[in-house]
């Protein structure tokens, strides 16, 4: 899988154990950025992230910051994007098979390394499971602009 990452300085540790996982997993990553812990605005980081989504150039995206919450308030502000801040693997189940959510947005002040692995492996391996679920969904789309 192909798969769009990016941090603002708060997250560029979790980001870098992150994309430690993703190349063991056999994913494909691209780094959005940041590239160290010098402060940046995550919308910086958000938008570009989640336009390659959205665009289809990634089949997921996984943003990180502080608490999570930035950058999953940004990347929903792009269309297509349906981005959750997940801080346990239940609720990745759950955005994706109820959400089919394709950015993952995590709290590196939240969550240790361990648990964000265990999140990122749930979000990555788990599919949509339609039915139902696709009703909520187009009434989700026909609200973006």
């Amino acid at each position: 899988m192909r798969i769009a990452i990016g941090s603002d300085h708060r997250g560029f540790a979790l980001k870098q154990a992150v994309k430690e996982l993703l190349g063991e997993l056999g994913h494909e990553w691209v780094d959005f950025g940041c590239q160290g812990e010098d402060p940046v605005d995550y919308p910086d980081i958000a938008a570009p992230v989640g336009e390659g989504v959205a665009a289809g150039d990634y089949q997921r995206g996984i943003l990180i910051c502080g608490n999570g919450v930035g950058m999953s308030i940004a990347a929903n502000k792009v269309k297509g994007i349906r981005a959750a801040l997940c801080q346990n693997a239940f609720t990745a189940r759950l955005a994706r098979r109820h959400n089919d959510v394709n950015v993952l947005c995590l709290g590196a002040w939240c969550i240790g390394r361990g648990l964000a692995e265990d999140i990122v492996r749930v979000f990555l391996s788990e599919d949509f499971e339609g039915g139902r679920h696709v009703r909520r969904l187009e009434k989700i789309r026909a609200m973006e602009p």
